[in-house]
């Protein structure tokens, strides 16, 4: 029997949604007696406005945006998850680790539902052909459609000293050309 990634997120998904959480991301890691299973899980939509609505003082879009995920949400996803993983046989072999948790405040944006709910934020962006010569981008996301990102660039000052102001400029990014985007945490 072979790994078959879309059977185990097909499972993950449906133990996640009995716990109000959503499948963000699946990784199978390792080879032989090494191997390593993570799943990155987060608030449902519906659960995460929930919780939006009974948080007091996080900024407006702030807790749906960034609903956190608990231990307790990992042990008990981990737990059920784990258990239909072995019933089922979907994981070839005996030996395997189960890693759950939440995709993180650099989580990975998969999509243009991820580039939207994100909207604002900043993000690294690498493209497979370049853009204005360059594939690295970071920037603020600014426009979001179904064929392109729009990143805010603000050029850094070249020299401490430097008076002058940051000047800002627009990249526009087409999503078939986005191969890896993740999310730079600010603080």
């Amino acid at each position: 029997m072979a790994f078959d990634g879309e059977q185990i997120r097909s499972t993950a998904q449906r133990v996640a949604a009995s716990h109000g959480l959503d499948v963000v991301d699946i990784e199978f890691l390792g080879g032989a007696k090494h191997r390593t299973l993570r799943i990155f899980i987060e608030k449902s939509a519906k659960e995460r406005q929930r919780l939006a609505q009974e948080t007091e003082g996080v900024p407006e879009g702030g807790a749906d945006r960034l609903a956190g995920i608990t231990h307790g949400d990992c042990e008990v996803f981990s737990r059920d998850f784990g258990t239909v993983l072995d019933v089922e046989d979907l994981i070839p072999g005996a030996e395997y680790t189960l890693e759950v948790s939440s995709p993180g405040l650099d989580r990975k944006l998969h999509g243009v539902d991820d580039f939207r709910r994100f909207a604002g934020m900043l993000a690294k962006v690498q493209t497979f052909e370049p853009v204005a010569g360059n594939r690295h981008w970071q920037g603020r996301l600014t426009e979001v459609n179904e064929h392109f990102i729009r990143l805010e660039i603000r050029a850094a000052r070249q020299k401490a000293k430097s008076r002058k102001p940051e000047s800002a400029a627009d990249v526009e990014i087409a999503l078939a050309n986005i191969e890896k985007a993740q999310l730079v945490p600010e603080f």
